[in-house]
């Protein structure tokens, strides 16, 4: 089981910021955000207090699929995301599709 699984917003950052963390840290990349909106019908729920209906786009699907992985392979799971509110929104996401709560 590794120790610490790291995720940043971009790869670019992942490879960065993986230089610098030792052995007991595995660095990935979010790619941006991991869900949104459904694209079919309106989005949101009006009838359970306007509830945001969200889905993994296609194109993120197996993207997720190895976070979920690797999440439930790590002791500690780190959301270095962003200071700004889009990287506070992506790491949210992340938080309730890793079901790291």
């Amino acid at each position: 089981m590794q120790k610490n699984l790291v995720i940043v917003e971009s790869p670019a950052k992942a490879k960065t910021i993986e230089k610098f963390l030792g052995n007991d840290y595995t660095v990935l990349s979010s790619f941006g955000h991991i869900r949104d909106l459904k694209k079919k019908g309106f989005g949101i729920d009006v009838a359970n207090n306007y509830t945001p209906d969200y889905e993994i786009p296609s194109d993120k699907i197996k993207l997720v699929n190895e976070l979920k992985k690797k999440a439930k392979e790590s002791e500690i799971v780190w959301l270095a995301s962003d200071e700004d509110r889009e990287g506070e929104a992506i790491a949210w996401h992340l938080y309730e599709v890793l079901g790291l709560n």
